[in-house]
C-alpha cells in the first residue's frame, strides 16, 4: 500500500517524537507515477508524475525557503543495494528546516496545502522521515 500523505495519527506521533526548537532534516524518498493521477474532472492538464511533482515543487520550495529551510541534497536514485525488491526509489531529497515547528507550520500553510494535490498525483509511493544531526 503506497504512503503518500500522513494520517492525523502519524502527524501527532511526529510532533511528539521530534525534538522541539532544533534544526531538523527531512529525508524524502520518492517513486513517481508514469502518468500523474489527478482525480476525474481535475482542471490540471495531463502530465507525467515527474512533471506533477515539479508543479508541487514550485510552491513547496518557496515555502521551504520562507520557513528558513533549504534543499540540502537532491539526487536521483539508481539502485537499492539493501532493500526489499519492491522498494525502489526514483529520487531522494534531504530538506533542512530550522525546527519541527517551522516544518509543521509549512504543512498548515494554505498555499502549500493546495499545491500538495500535485504531490499526491505525482507519486506512486514515498517515505518522509524526520531526522536530526548528531
Amino acid at each position: 500500500m503506497p504512503s503518500l500523505t500522513p494520517s492525523p495519527e502519524q502527524l501527532a506521533e511526529y510532533a511528539a517524537s521530534m525534538p522541539s526548537g532544533v534544526p531538523i532534516l527531512m529525508l524524502n524518498l520518492l517513486r513517481y507515477n508514469d502518468q500523474a493521477t489527478y482525480p476525474s474532472g481535475s482542471p490540471h492538464s495531463p502530465c507525467s508524475g515527474r512533471e506533477a511533482y515539479a508543479r508541487y515543487s514550485r510552491v513547496a520550495l518557496a515555502k521551504v525557503l520562507a520557513s528558513g529551510g533549504a534543499v540540502e541534497v537532491r539526487a536521483r536514485a539508481h539502485a537499492a543495494l539493501i532493500a526489499p525488491p519492491e522498494e525502489q526509489w526514483d529520487d531522494l531529497l534531504l530538506v533542512s528546516y530550522p525546527s519541527k515547528e517551522a516544518f509543521l507550520a509549512m504543512l498548515g500553510d494554505r498555499d502549500y496545502q493546495a499545491a500538495a494535490e500535485h504531490r499526491t498525483a505525482a507519486l506512486a509511493d514515498s517515505r518522509l522521515i524526520g531526522t536530526t544531526a548528531y
